[in-house]
């Protein structure tokens, strides 16, 4: 099974999509691909066979719906941590099944090339079979130069997991004397995720009935609309992606008040943090007056221009560092 599925909407789809496009569109939907298992009883086929159809969903709703109304991200929940846990048997078939899939990626460059995909796996890729992590390490250094839509597969991934990495990588840049404490932030914390290089998602989308997010983008969907939908995963249609559409549309103008609103709380905040720098600064100065405006503003300037260097230096560091990990492991001996 292909990673890209081409096909036409039909007359009504195309015409209900055009509908939608009237409105606000989101451009990052994540999914948790949820039901595979029961859709798998429920049609009296392995698990495994389930899985495999929940691949094949996944390429449709990716390429041939998400793309045909302006969506540009999608971000799935393929393998959690958690699901080690699971029978020996059901993750070995789980591995053989992305190993399959990402030697199909690897041949399917041209094609990617064609539609512009750029494929990202996010989590702690040490976890898995060697192979398999340089697969993925050849997946994404391929196509990390395309740029007309994304699809990022969390993989051996909990939110978690992702925010306690995203903390050790700010404390190697303080160790690294590329930052400072008082550099530390909500902020910076956002830019050290596994998926600092994305918007956080417009909609999480959850199939099979579930009304959970199973440590799935915890940081990043704050301010996104939940939509719990009891459809099996393997059986989505383009009717559940456009139920999910409209309920984002119904809800946008308090999404986007609830952002601006966080966003504004978060400067005012920064702010406050260098007002406070600046007093100690005056206070070790001696020389000017803590109330001395003029000092004030000039101090103020030059501890957020530092601060917005270091930070930018830091940023570049830690790309480097991922991006040599993801070349080593494209060239490990397997």
């Amino acid at each position: 099974m292909s990673w890209i599925t081409e096909g036409e909407l039909s007359m009504l789809e195309r015409f209900c999509a055009s509908v939608l496009k009237a409105g606000p569109m989101p451009q990052h939907v994540a999914f948790i691909m949820d039901g595979n298992r029961r859709y798998a009883q429920k049609h009296n086929v392995k698990k495994l066979e389930g899985h495999t159809q929940g691949f094949a969903k996944l390429a449709q709703v990716t390429l041939q719906w998400c793309l045909s109304l302006g969506i540009r991200e999608v971000t799935v929940y393929a393998f959690s941590i958690e699901n080690f846990k699971r029978s020996k048997e059901e993750v070995d078939g789980l591995m053989e099944l992305a190993r399959q899939k990402f030697i199909r990626l690897l041949e399917e460059q041209d094609n990617l090339e064609k539609h512009g995909v750029c494929v990202r796996v996010l989590g702690d890729l040490t976890l898995l079979p060697l192979d398999i992590q340089k697969l993925i390490a050849k997946v994404v250094l391929t196509t990390k130069q395309y740029n007309k839509c994304f699809l990022n597969i969390c993989f051996a991934y909990t939110s978690r997991d992702e925010i306690s990495n995203a903390v050790k990588e700010v404390a190697w840049g303080v160790e690294q004397g590329l930052l400072q404490p008082s550099d530390v932030s909500e902020s910076l914390l956002d830019k050290c995720l596994y998926t600092s290089k994305s918007p956080h998602p417009d909609i999480l989308i959850r199939t099979s009935g579930e009304v959970r997010l199973s440590d799935f983008l915890l940081w990043q969907t704050s301010h996104s609309c939940l939509v719990f939908q009891p459809v099996l995963w393997p059986e989505y249609s383009f009717w559940n992606l456009w139920d999910a559409v409209i309920q984002y549309q119904m809800n946008h103008s308090a999404l986007q008040n609830a952002r601006e609103v966080y966003l504004e709380e978060r400067k005012w905040q920064q702010l406050e943090n260098d007002k406070i720098d600046v007093t100690e600064k005056l206070k070790q100065e001696g020389g000017a007056t803590p109330g001395d405006p003029q000092r004030r503003r000039e101090l103020l300037q030059e501890f957020k221009a530092q601060r917005e260097e270091r930070i930018q230096g830091f940023l570049q560091a830690l790309e480097k560092k991922r991006m040599d990990f993801l070349v080593k492991l494209s060239m490990v001996s397997v």
